[in-house]
């Protein structure tokens, strides 16, 4: 555990949604929403068209107490 906590990282469908739910949950610190894949900085249309093998991501960083 660093000092600020725990690191977990969630590929999965849409961030905006994920970002909000995740960020009300207790003990959550922070979220940091991206996509993860092999092209660096892809744009969002370039994602949304299922050829760049990316997928949306969250980085979330919580306090494992609450867990």
């Amino acid at each position: 555990m660093n000092n600020k906590g725990e690191i977990a990282m969630l590929a999965h469908g849409c961030f905006w949604c994920s970002e909000a739910i995740f960020s009300r949950l207790k003990g959550v610190k922070s979220v940091l929403t991206g996509y993860s894949g092999e092209v660096e900085n892809p744009s969002y249309e370039a994602v949304c068209t299922g050829t760049t093998s990316h997928v949306e991501a969250a980085q979330i960083e919580f306090d494992p107490h609450f867990i």
